[in-house]
């Protein structure tokens, strides 16, 4: 189970991190430009990618969350972490302490 969790936690990692990137590129880049410079361009290429990548990042918090154990109060707070701008570097940190603490145990 450890290595099937380990596997879980790094995808887990992974898509945190994108999604949080693709969520910045969108708010930061994307968005601007379609309503400063009207320009549509960008947001319909990184608006539908960034949804693809967050329906992954919800797989991949799930798939941590189920072989943590964690409660669906817990698992919810997680999966919203991915739409609010930085929370998902920091929601990341924690799982990642907190799951390899239970790894450790």
């Amino acid at each position: 189970m450890d290595a099937k969790l380990r596997a879980a936690l790094t995808r887990y990692r992974v898509m945190a991190y994108v999604v949080g990137v693709m969520l910045l590129i969108l708010l930061l880049v994307a968005m601007p430009l379609k309503y400063l410079a009207d320009s549509e361009g960008v947001i319909g290429v990184v608006g539908p990618l960034h949804g693809f990548l967050y329906a992954v990042y919800l797989l991949a918090t799930l798939s941590v969350g189920t072989k943590s154990l964690w409660t669906f109060r817990r698992t919810a707070g997680v999966m919203l972490a991915g739409t609010i701008p930085f929370l998902s570097f920091v929601v990341e940190r924690r799982v990642t302490r907190d799951v390899l603490a239970q790894l450790a145990a």
